[in-house]
């Protein structure tokens, strides 16, 4: 039976050419769309899964609460927090606490080569699944000043394999090579070249109270091993107990201590950053970021979905005698169902071997969309894949094909020759037409998606920061002291300012502190940046009060003098929130690392964007850069050959650093890639909504070319009476456009409340959405249409009545 099925439908198949090549290429565009989601989640859903007892993994988040006030929940926790788990919490196998700060210059000889890894405790081999290749992990990183390389570490540094007992130099210390392990896998969502015992890092920073404290959780991450079957609550409550005890301690900070599963890490909700210290290890993407691409994809499928119920229905009067036939000589409901399903399957698996070929075509593009992506997925064949491409083609086929079979199913042969068009989905309007509408509604929320997002995004990125950042090229010294790249730049005649910094403000960047003004019980978080004398004039600031810094600090602990924005007088009503009247008011600041210290308002500054323009305007402050800080060199360059004079400062870097590559970047370059994630979607909804658009278009032009065709003799009378080619395109075209116009008034209510109501609520200073952005898409839609009926109903318009009559 099912070899029958087959054979019908490959005449069928083969006897509509157009219908087929419709739909297998339809089907084949929006299925690529479905094996690239399918390649991306199962890539995501990969991450740790190589860890033996991954499933009974977790690491500790943090919640925290300042002054009442909920400060977000952040990935990291303090090493403190992983030493009272391991003494009061029971029912824990293993507790594995990690720092992941450790990046330095390692010394072998005469080469000095970068190293980056994290700081871990001895039982990070016994609750992760690291092979070791050389050494004991049981004692490798139990003393200090150890060292365990991965094989590519130990490649680089020693150019062999083999280097257990080595002897490595980092800040002119010894580390000792204690183990060897396999290299981490690229699912991983911590990845490293070398971990290094933790108590390396208690040596090095006794003289830092902050270290160890409960609230110094930045760049710290503890995990926990549970026992089979464990009771999750009873540990809940045990941490909760925990951290209820610490913060009897702190006056204004409360900490919660909260179980996040490892396969929740990758794909899972957001975590804040932390000052000082990453928000996250490795890959992240949110879920619902999924849902939303496994909605679009779904969109684009059921496009050529509808375009094969459309054209199935469409077709049903040439179709009915076949029906009729297999009814009357015996064939059931089940039997027709089936017949009409294994053609929609077999056009579907047809459509399965072009889209793979169209998958191998994408699949480079989408990698390339942005670094990111290529750190995150490789979207490599296995079979998991295979299997799940060839169930999803089946899918699709049997949604595609579900309608068609179940309509002709339920066909009586008495009745084999009625119209399909009878046939109501809605009231008033037959199914097709129904189908046609929902198909460009979806096409158009698309395309104007793609056009509103597109001008959004460049009005971001144009967006008046409150400084300037034309020109300015912002240099990571990557741990070099800046004095002599500095002296060096001076020199070069395109180079017209030159300012040091902390950190580049504006992209996404945080380092913050805790200000206090007359109340002691009352303090704020307020974003800082340290900066020298010559910052401010080279960005443009507009100060509006004091002036800039007149002290020259050589430690953060001599740093008096403070400079501050609008928000920082709003917030604690300095000098009656009178600018002039903030000169010289004390203050009291408390950043990570650094004792509370008084400090002098010396200026204040008009408001600017200190985080990314989906926040709002914060308090923030200004101070003196001094010798210990974090260097970035801003160079302002006026030049007519930028390529010319990188190429000159590139190679001054290189007689400052033969070590480090040259790592340099416009500021504007900057801003741009900080908006990168926003780029990559309009890029992704961009290509969806041509490939909607595309699907559309076949359908729409499959359908006209049937209507058409089954309507030659109307028109031939028509003619004969004497209607003109011009009535005839309006009488057969005015159908399909009253249909693009019905979902045009679906389309663009909806998308512009989508935008208003909860997409630009996230941008405060987001631009109103204009109706040239609304309208542009159902334009390019109209024009398109208009090409595919207007060609198929001039045809026909202007075919001889006499060929079309002659057989009356």
């Amino acid at each position: 039976m099912l070899g029958s099925y087959i054979k019908t439908a490959k005449r069928n198949l083969l006897r509509n050419k157009m219908f087929s090549f419709i739909n297998i290429i339809g089907l084949a565009i929006s299925m690529s769309v479905g094996l690239l989601l399918i390649a991306f989640v199962l890539d995501m859903r990969s991450y740790d899964k190589f860890h033996e007892h991954g499933d009974r993994i977790y690491r500790i988040s943090n919640i925290v609460t300042e002054n009442n006030k909920p400060k977000g929940k952040f990935a990291t926790t303090s090493i403190k927090t992983g030493k009272l788990i391991r003494q009061k919490v029971t029912g824990i196998e293993e507790v594995a606490i990690m720092r992941h700060d450790f990046s330095q210059d390692a010394q072998i000889g005469e080469n000095t080569l970068p190293v980056k890894g994290f700081w871990a405790d001895p039982s990070v081999f016994r609750v992760f699944t690291f092979p070791m290749l050389e050494g004991n992990p049981e004692t490798a990183l139990k003393d200090p000043f150890s060292i365990v390389l991965t094989q590519a570490a130990a490649q680089k540094l020693f150019g062999t394999e083999n280097v257990l007992g080595r002897v490595i130099r980092f800040d002119n210390l010894d580390y000792q090579v204690t183990g060897v392990m396999k290299d981490v896998p690229f699912f991983s969502h911590m990845s490293f070249e070398a971990l290094v015992s933790l108590s390396t890092a208690e040596q090095l920073n006794k003289g830092n109270r902050n270290f160890g404290e409960w609230t110094s959780m930045s760049a710290n991450s503890v995990y926990l091993r549970l026992p089979e079957n464990a009771n999750i609550t009873a540990i809940q409550s045990q941490l909760d107990a925990v951290a209820s005890q610490e913060n009897l301690a702190e006056e204004n900070t409360t900490i919660k201590l909260e179980l996040l599963p490892l396969y929740n890490i990758v794909i899972g909700e957001n975590f804040r950053q932390s000052e000082g210290g990453p928000g996250s290890v490795g890959p992240h993407m949110s879920p619902v970021v999924l849902w939303i691409l496994g909605g679009l994809a779904l969109v684009v499928i059921l496009s050529a979905c509808f375009n094969y119920t459309n054209l199935s229905i469409a077709r049903a009067m040439r179709r009915f005698k076949e029906v009729g036939i297999r009814k009357a000589i015996g064939a059931g409901k089940s039997q027709v169902w089936q017949q009409f399903l294994v053609e929609s399957i077999m056009i579907s698996l047809s459509a399965l071997l072009l889209s793979f070929f169209i998958f191998l075509i994408l699949r480079p593009q989408l990698i390339n969309l942005a670094p990111e992506m290529q750190r995150t997925v490789k979207l490599e064949l296995t079979i998991p894949m295979v299997i799940a491409f060839v169930v999803f083609s089946v899918t699709v086929g049997i949604v595609a094909g579900f309608l068609p079979a179940l309509f002709f199913s339920r066909v009586n042969a008495i009745n084999a020759l009625r119209n399909v068009s009878s046939v109501k989905g809605f009231k008033f309007v037959t199914f097709r037409r129904a189908l046609v509408v929902v198909q460009y509604t979806l096409t158009l929320i698309f395309i104007t998606t793609t056009a509103v997002g597109y001008v959004q995004y460049k009005n971001i990125l144009a967006f008046d920061l409150g400084f300037n950042t034309a020109n300015i090229l912002n240099i990571d010294m990557q741990g070099n002291k800046p004095d002599a790249l500095l002296k060096e730049l001076s020199e070069i005649p395109e180079v017209s300012g030159l300012s040091r910094s902390l950190i580049i403000t504006s992209v996404g960047n945080a380092w913050g502190g805790f200000m206090k003004y007359r109340d002691s019980r009352d303090s704020a978080l307020v974003m800082t940046n340290h900066i020298d004398e010559n910052y401010l004039a080279l960005h443009e600031y507009k100060l509006i009060a004091g002036g800039n810094f007149k002290a020259r600090p050589t430690t953060p602990e001599a740093a008096t003098e403070i400079i501050v924005n609008q928000q920082v007088l709003k917030r604690f009503n300095i000098g009656n929130n009178n600018p002039e009247k903030a000169i010289g008011k004390e203050i009291t600041f408390n950043s990570f690392g650094i004792r509370e210290r008084k400090m002098t308002i010396v200026g204040v500054i008009k408001d600017f964007h200190y985080g990314k323009v989906d926040n709002l305007i914060e308090p923030v402050a200004f101070m003196f850069w001094t010798p210990g800080d974090r260097a970035v060199i801003n160079a302002k360059i006026q030049s007519n050959d930028i390529p010319a004079t990188m190429a000159k400062i590139e190679s001054v870097w290189e007689k400052i650093d033969r070590v480090h590559p040259f790592e340099a970047k416009f500021y504007d370059q900057e801003i741009e890639d900080a908006y990168s994630e926003f780029s990559v979607m309009i890029k992704i909804i961009g290509f969806l909504s041509l490939l909607a658009i595309s699907i559309s278009s076949m359908g729409l032009f499959g359908m006209v070319a049937f209507t058409t065709e089954t309507r030659l003799k109307e028109i031939g009378i028509r003619k004969v009476m004497g209607a003109s080619s011009g009535s005839l395109v309006f009488l057969l075209s005015r159908g399909f456009l009253l249909m693009l116009s019905v979902s045009a008034l679906i389309a663009i209510p909806i998308t512009y409340l989508f935008f208003e109501k909860y997409v630009l609520r996230n941008f405060p200073y987001h631009t109103p959405v204009q109706l040239i952005e609304l309208f542009v898409g159902l334009l390019a839609v109209l024009l398109i249409a208009f090409v595919m009926i207007g060609s198929q109903t001039l045809k026909a318009a202007e075919t001889n009545p006499v060929k079309v009559l002659k057989s009356e």
